[in-house]
């Protein structure tokens, strides 16, 4: 998305009906961005927005059929501006998502910045390359961690 002199970037996508987006569509915008224009979009209110409609469609990326009878608690932790904490069950064939750290253990846990959220969720970032760049950082079972976009219909940009 050009960021033209009549408006930033930010006030263009603050516009946007995010829940109305496609996922494919996610992913061009994301991939069409720096990670300066990344960094930009992901400050206040538009953070929470984005960050939010993504976990609150993980339910219907979810690819049942691959989890199988994987039974595990996820942790997502977004570090930038705030430390944002998201978790997802994968338990008897369902995918549920709740905002905040509970008390259960998680099998893994995912730490990252903003960007690299938006690049890993939207398709455009390898999980490989950003764990071994250390822009993705796993605690806990990292098996489980390697193979979790098999889960979830990744979007295409």
């Amino acid at each position: 998305m050009p960021d033209d002199s009549n408006g930033s970037l930010t006030d263009e996508l603050a516009g946007l009906d995010f829940a109305a987006v496609s996922p494919e569509e996610f992913a061009r915008i994301v991939k069409g961005l720096s990670g300066r224009e990344l960094a930009e979009v992901m400050r206040g209110e538009l953070r929470t927005r984005v960050i939010g409609e993504v976990f609150g469609r993980m339910r219907q990326q979810f690819r049942p059929e691959a989890a199988g009878r994987l039974n595990a608690l996820i942790r997502w932790k977004i570090t930038g501006s705030e430390e944002l904490v998201y978790e997802t069950l994968v338990a008897d064939g369902t995918c549920a998502v709740t905002e905040g750290r509970s008390e259960a253990e998680p099998r893994t846990t995912l730490v990252m910045g903003d960007a690299d959220f938006l690049k890993l969720v939207s398709g455009n970032g390898n999980p490989v390359t950003m764990f071994m760049m250390r822009k993705l950082k796993v605690a806990g079972d990292v098996g489980l961690a390697s193979g979790l976009t098999r889960y979830f219909d990744i979007p295409k940009a």
